[in-house]
């Protein structure tokens, strides 16, 4: 069956002739006739004298009775109705499918179309007996939707049983080939691609990049880039440039050349500040090719940064190595209260029995940090009521379950030694996207954690690798960059910089940099005594317009400074919007207001701190290692793209889905009305 975009959506807008938003995306079913409107006044059909029973409503008045007095036909679109259907039901049909009918005047009494020089679209009369019929195109298009939403490849439809299970709901159900899905994304995709394109061309500022990496099932492994920018209204802007293959044998090399061309094909390389990694080596020497090929063209200053969230996450492994079989112990007893609920009821009243907390199921029972914190969290505060559960349902659970006291105290040391680091995951993950500037607060808070605690000797070994990944981190973010993007944070200024950050020359080169590069200075005219009007004026000036202009000469030549009025001040509380901050006072500090916009940008983080920490990630890494290589790509992009606001489109006319639901609605409530008028038949 062929399809184009010429003849769909004919019936989403009558009113607005020849809108795009009109034109359907799918074929046209018989179901639908387009006829033009006529301007004819001769085609009235009379009503017929009611039954004896007479019915007054409100709804009688937009339907006709036919001539045979045994139905009732709707003046604006034809569908009839049994004589005896109920005007309730009469009344949902006009609120479904003809929303404001009751705004139309009195005079409506004819069922042929108004005159209008637009196609009007008029359903066909169904046939007494039949439900009324549906174009199942839009089916389509609601399907196209939900596996977007659900991350699922096309092939889906494919199983038989899921095409059972619609044929069993109507016979006349027709679901596209697998092969017309695929197309429509990769079309979906091109259009889509396009609007992100379009909006990048209008970003004015710097962007930061972020790099992200996975093997499917298939054994490819795939690059994401994600695109971050603060935008003139100071929000955060983020949106995902593209997922693509990285060739085999998947080196720096290859990296490099796959992230070139996306770039490059959103002309975005001269914009780009700085590159955010996931700490591989592949991918650092990628990033290392990319400054140098930057620097080669004189772009500006760029920087690659190691991600935070990552290098917490493997300083986290570390401390974790010792207690992973007490761990998976209680791990197994978390997935029988969450699969059981007799025992997580016992478990409940145990815990208030013994005061030992409120729990609410199910417990957060991953492998990432947040469900191995549960886990030591539970023992911690809750063990008589583990040891209590256990006992009591001991021939399902078995005593293999039961922590003996030197398992409790691992726990315990491991649970206090970690407290800090769970402050700090909680920290980064609720106020997204962290700035680097109080991410490296947070990793010098965790490096002084780990070097002043005294662990027991078991533990000592773990906590040498962790001292050894964070020193690792701060030597990659010492620089200037990261000093220029830290001070430009208003709550951190030079007061919380780390001491292996701060340094006299760091401040002196963030000065430079500034003057350089957003330092234009309008006052040279001024250098002199006099300007060029007081020349011409041959320097009568009254003497109190010398003062006053004295005075403007000393406000400007403070103001040329404002990296130091900046930074002379306190700085603002922990809590306070950074970005909210800017807005506020970029009239004060103009142009370097202009530099925060830059360097603020700038991402700690290669990945969203929650989708690496809690068990939110598992879906998103299982959705990543199921979709085969046909669909990756089109279906990951769309569904970031719809969910940070863009509009799903094929070949550039935008789907209305608001509309498609309104119809399938409609629809549905006249096949339950033509349900409810057999019935009384």
């Amino acid at each position: 069956m062929e399809w184009s975009v010429n003849n769909a959506f004919k019936s989403y807008k009558d009113m607005e002739p020849k809108s795009t938003m009109d034109m359907v995306l799918i074929p046209n079913m018989d179901t639908i006739d387009i006829v033009l409107g006529s301007s004819e006044k001769g085609n009235v059909v009379p009503s017929a004298k009611p039954r004896k029973k007479t019915m007054t409503s409100v709804y009688l008045k937009y339907f006709e009775t036919a001539p045979d007095g045994k139905t009732r036909r709707c003046k604006f679109c034809g569908q009839s109705y049994s004589i005896a259907t109920a005007t309730g039901n009469l009344g949902r049909h006009l609120s479904n499918r003809h929303p404001g009918y009751d705004k139309t005047g009195e005079n409506v009494t004819s069922s042929a179309p108004q005159p209008s020089t637009t196609p009007t679209v008029i359903k066909k009369p169904q046939p007494q007996g039949r439900a009324p019929q549906v174009d199942y195109d839009h089916l389509n298009w609601l399907l196209i939707k939900w596996l977007i939403l659900a991350t699922l490849p096309p092939s889906t439809l494919e199983e038989k049983w899921l095409a059972n299970s619609f044929k069993f709901l109507n016979p006349s159900i027709q679901l596209w080939p697998g092969e017309k899905y695929k197309a429509v994304f990769r079309e979906v995709f091109r259009s889509m691609r396009e609007d992100v394109r379009a909006s990048l061309e209008q970003v004015s500022s710097k962007v930061s990049i972020a790099l992200d990496f996975w093997t499917s099932y298939e054994q490819i492994f795939y690059m994401s880039i994600t695109c971050q920018w603060i935008d003139e209204n100071w929000s955060f802007q983020k949106v995902l440039l593209d997922i693509c293959q990285v060739p085999y044998p998947c080196t720096g090399s290859e990296i490099y050349n796959s992230l070139v061309k996306v770039l490059k094909m959103y002309n975005i390389e001269n914009k780009v500040l700085s590159c955010t990694h996931d700490n591989s080596q592949n991918a650092i020497h990628a990033c290392h090719a990319l400054k140098e090929d930057l620097d080669g063209q004189k772009m500006g200053p760029f920087c690659f940064i190691p991600c935070a969230a990552r290098t917490l996450s493997l300083i986290i492994d570390d401390a974790l190595r010792t207690t992973k079989p007490v761990i998976a112990k209680v791990r197994e007893f978390v997935q029988e209260l969450n699969a059981s609920l007799d025992i997580s009821e016992d478990f409940i009243q145990l815990a208030t029995a013994y005061k030992e907390g409120s729990w609410q199921f199910p417990l957060d029972a991953s492998a990432r940090w947040s469900g191995s914190y549960q886990m030591l969290d539970l023992v911690q505060k809750a063990g008589k009521s583990m040891d209590a559960v256990v006992r009591k349902n001991g021939e399902m659970l078995g005593n293999r379950m039961l922590l003996n006291t030197a398992e409790k105290n691992v726990v315990n040391i491991v649970h206090n030694y970690l407290e800090p680091f769970y402050k700090v995951i909680s920290e980064i993950c609720v106020n997204t996207p962290p700035t680097i500037g109080m991410v490296i607060v947070y990793m010098d808070h965790i490096s002084d954690t780990i070097t002043t605690r005294q662990p027991p000797d078991w533990l000592k070994n773990p906590a040498e690798d962790m001292a050894k990944k964070l020193r690792s981190y701060n030597n990659q973010v010492c620089n200037i960059f990261i000093y220029m993007t830290a001070i430009l944070d208003p709550r951190i200024k030079c007061e919380l910089i780390p001491e292996s950050l701060n340094s006299e020359n760091y401040l002196e080169e963030a000065r430079a940099h500034f003057v350089r590069n957003y330092y234009t200075t309008p006052f040279s005219s001024m250098t002199s005594g006099y300007s060029s009007q007081d020349i011409e004026d041959g320097g009568a000036v009254s003497f109190a317009e010398e003062i006053a202009r004295k005075k403007r000469r000393a406000s400007m030549s403070n103001a040329t400074d404002e990296l130091t009025q900046y930074l002379s001040e306190s700085p603002a509380p922990t809590k306070t919007d950074v970005l909210e901050w800017w807005k506020v006072n970029s009239t004060r500090y103009p142009r370097l207001s202009v530099m925060a916009r830059d360097f603020l940008a700038v991402q700690a983080t290669s990945v969203k701190p929650d989708e690496l920490f809690c068990s939110k990630g598992d879906e998103i890494d299982k959705q990543r290692f199921c979709m085969p290589h046909d669909s990756t790509q089109a279906i990951l992009c769309i569904k970031s793209w719809t969910q940070g606001g863009l509009k799903l489109k094929y070949k550039s006319t935008e789907i209305d889905y608001e509309r498609l639901m309104e119809m399938a609605a409609a629809a549905a409530a006249d096949i339950s009305l033509a349900g409810m008028d057999k019935k009384q038949k």
